[in-house]
């Protein structure tokens, strides 16, 4: 017995060594090549860039896997407790494997006869999602385990979970729990309810089979069985158990605000993201940008563009329908375009069918709706002629001469049928339509606050999802008698003052190099002879401004522009006085903020701040001002430009009811119509144009297709800025001068202009008829005394 016993423990310790050896091997073998697992202590997944509006609202995201990063610190405790109920509730308790739980799912998988329950725990799925391939086999089950150990070693279980609940997918695109949070309820994660949040920790194990968008009944069952074990595991008393088993579910996903509202304004953001920090951690850091974007003025902005630019094309008239269909296919479509009755408002628009026109009507459908458009509501539907105005051609008084039966058209609606006041509409009645076309034209606006450079709205265009184009930035267009102001403050340095009288005359030149003959002329194809420098401005007479320019000189205009940031090729000839040098939306409204300013220029701000993740401030804008001309010319030139709303082309902009400073532009041919107009706290440029370049037709002028913009989008918002003029700097004098002549007017004369001048380059002469012979108080009054009064 005894030497038996000698054998066997021989034997024993033979197998415990050899067991030992064998496990030291499989552990030597598993652990080759093992992926460093400290690459999880700095977790870094893909998220989510969110960028805000200026009131912290988003205006929209960038990102490849819509994951949003959430501290375990935000989340109530009800959220973390229902995953692991669900995936690992020993989770505490263990050192990263948990030997019960794989013993326990070993013995119900072979009951099963197939794998119905998993063992691995909660840090075993971070380093399998994280650091393994999803691989089905025992070599990675083992490496899963050696790994979730040592992790343990290294970060405490709150931070393993932390990255456990930010990382894992659910399903729908989403990857985390707030990104679930936000996609299945419409809320953020440290909002969801236990009921809320027992449905999403039944995601993870399988997120399409318990997807509740596609199968609520097992996901249901799902989140009942976690919820249970919340009670079972004393996670969840009896009452909370209870209000969760009873709360009725509503599926709803956060809108994403991304490429609707601000589009052109969001892409811009895109572009200089990626520039400064490249594609792959703008759509995966999870950065914060914050924007000088205000969503209530960007609304306002698309809005007054999109209605201009519908007003513009009706004034060309009727190009046609979007399609004619045979009647055999009039049903097909109206299944396919059949709309809600109780979502259309006044001002939708439908694409409707023409079923029947008459003279005086023509009948339409959409869906299952009737609806009738009048005679007067396609009256401007007539045929397109460039070389007459709206004014110039009979409306349209035959509706048969416009519409036929098949005809695909657009129409908006007028008023929402109802049985009676008070009550609910009438989808049966007829509803009251007016024909409408897409707009072949295109237009931009940008609107900045001159004081800080913030960019408050921009439009690049009528649609972005036709085209992404932005004109507010990317198109170079021709700014015709908008860049007039640059000219004149040119003039002011040189010499000139707002009561020099130039000669407004026909004007031949030719370019020796190419023999080229050049007959400029006013708009209205006018000479008006002597003319006052600002009357040739308030006016926007050319051939003054040519003169202007010959006095001076090109190179000093040129210089000029480029002081005040012009990024354009100015040719060297007479033409860039009247603006034929190409300029985007954006570049003239910086120049124009040296105006508006006081004489220094502002660069415009889109991003104000980016943060990382984490909360790191990665980048703060400061702005940067350059210093351009005296405040004396600023002040002048804006004071001139106020004329120009009071008593010239920029009439419109009195609506506002407030002192603005404005200026229309026109390139040859009504190819380009601009308006620039500015009050102390807001400057707005708007440019309406085609793509390809081409006359927009008679009188499509900056003053009739640009400056309504301006107007319907500057009334929207100008009562968030309070009113007050612009301030008048020391050296400026105000004389009372004489329109004919230029000099003091007489202390009686009936029409006088009350103008600015630097101090020193009044007028000391007094027209006839003052007796006195001598300019007095009343002709003259000093800056810093009318500062006084």
């Amino acid at each position: 017995m005894k030497k038996f016993a000698i054998i066997l423990g021989i034997l024993l310790g033979g197998a415990v060594v050899l067991a030992a050896a064998l496990a030291g091997g499989l552990y030597y073998w598993a652990s080759l090549d093992l992926p460093d697992f400290k690459r999880i202590t700095d977790y870094n997944p893909p998220l989510v860039t969110t960028v805000h509006a200026r009131d912290g609202r988003v205006l929209g995201y960038f990102y490849k896997e819509k994951r949003f990063l959430v501290p375990l610190a935000e989340l109530p405790p009800h959220v973390s407790r229902v995953f692991l109920a669900a995936e690992d509730s020993a989770f505490f308790e263990h050192e990263g494997v948990d030997m019960t739980a794989i013993l326990r799912a070993h013995i119900r998988n072979l009951q099963a006869g197939h794998v119905v329950q998993g063992g691995s725990t909660i840090t075993q799925q971070v380093i399998k999602s994280l650091l393994l391939t999803p691989e089905q086999s025992y070599k990675r089950k083992i490496r899963e385990a050696i790994l979730a150990y040592r992790l343990e070693r290294y970060l405490t279980k709150d931070e393993i979970l932390t990255i456990y609940l930010n990382h894992i997918f659910f399903g729908a695109r989403a990857y985390g729990i707030e990104a679930a949070a936000r996609t299945y309820f419409g809320v953020h994660a440290k909002d969801l309810t236990l009921a809320q949040a027992a449905m999403l920790a039944g995601l993870p194990k399988a997120p399409s089979r318990f997807n509740p968008f596609r199968n609520d009944e097992r996901a249901r069952e799902r989140q009942v069985w976690i919820l249970g074990r919340m009670r079972e595991l004393g996670w969840a008393s009896a009452e909370e158990y209870e209000a969760a088993m009873a709360e009725e579910l509503v599926f709803s996903s956060m809108a994403d605000p991304s490429w609707t509202l601000g589009a052109y304004y969001l892409e811009e953001v895109r572009r200089s993201l990626i520039e400064t920090y490249g594609e792959d951690q703008v759509y995966n850091s999870g950065m914060h940008v914050y924007t000088a974007v205000d969503l209530d003025h960007q609304r306002a902005a698309e809005i007054a563009l999109r209605k201009g630019l519908r007003d513009s094309a009706k004034r060309r008239g009727w190009t046609g329908p979007n399609q004619n269909l045979p009647e055999r296919e009039w049903e097909e479509f109206l299944v396919r375009t059949a709309r809600d009755p109780g979502a259309l408002a006044a001002g939708d628009w439908v694409e409707a069918l023409v079923v029947a026109v008459q003279r005086e009507s023509a009948t339409v459908r959409f869906g299952a709706l009737r609806g009738s458009i009048g005679v007067k509501d396609m009256a401007w539907a007539r045929t397109p002629n460039p070389a007459r105005s709206t004014e110039e051609v009979p409306p349209v008084a035959d509706c048969t001469t416009v519409l036929r039966p098949g005809d695909v058209v657009w129409a908006s609606v007028k008023a929402v049928p109802a049985a009676g006041e008070g009550q609910e509409q009438d989808a049966a009645a007829p509803w009251p339509l007016a024909l409408e076309r897409e707009p072949d034209v295109q237009g931009a606006l940008v609107s900045l606050e001159p004081e800080n450079g913030e960019v408050r709205a921009l439009v690049g265009g009528y649609s972005f999802e036709a085209s992404q184009f932005n004109r507010a930035t990317q198109a170079r267009r021709q700014p015709g008698s908008a860049f007039k102001p640059i000219v004149y403050s040119a003039a002011l340095d040189g010499g000139l003052t707002p009561s020099s009288v130039l000669l407004d005359a026909p004007i031949v030149y030719t370019d020796a190099a190419t023999d080229r003959v050049w007959k400029p002329e006013n708009f209205e194809g006018v000479f008006y002879g002597p003319t006052l420098l600002r009357t040739a401005l308030v006016k926007s007479r050319n051939l003054v401004t040519i003169r202007v320019a010959q006095r001076i000189g090109i190179r000093r205009i040129i210089e000029r522009a480029k002081a005040l940031g012009l990024e354009a090729e100015f040719p060297e000839d007479l033409s860039v006085s009247l603006g034929s040098a190409p300029v985007s939306p954006l570049n003239l409204a910086q120049a124009y903020t040296a105006l508006a300013r006081g004489g220094s220029w502002i660069e415009p701000r889109f991003i104000l701040r980016v943060e990382s993740a984490w909360g790191e401030e990665l980048f703060k804008s400061e702005p940067r001002v350059h210093e351009a001309i005296s405040p004396q010319t600023a002040y002048i030139i804006t004071a001139l430009m106020k004329e120009v709303v009071n008593d010239g082309t920029g009439w419109r902009a009195r609506q506002l009811g407030r002192p603005v400073a404005g200026k229309t532009g026109t390139s040859n041919d009504e190819q380009d119509a601009w308006f620039v107009g500015f009050t102390p706290g807001l400057l707005s440029v708007v440019w309406v144009g085609f793509d390809q370049v081409a006359p927009m037709g008679k009188y499509e002028t900056g003053a009739r297709a640009a400056s309504p913009i301006w107007v319907d989008y500057r009334m929207a918002v100008e009562a968030g800025y309070p009113e007050r003029d612009f301030p008048l700097p020391q050296g400026v004098v105000m004389a009372r001068i004489d329109p004919a002549s230029g000099l003091l007017a007489a202390p009686y004369a009936e029409k006088t202009f009350f103008l600015p001048f630097k101090d020193g380059t009044q007028p000391t002469e007094t027209a006839q008829g003052d007796e006195s012979g001598g300019s007095g108080p009343s002709a003259t009054t000093r800056g810093e005394d009318l500062l006084k009064q």
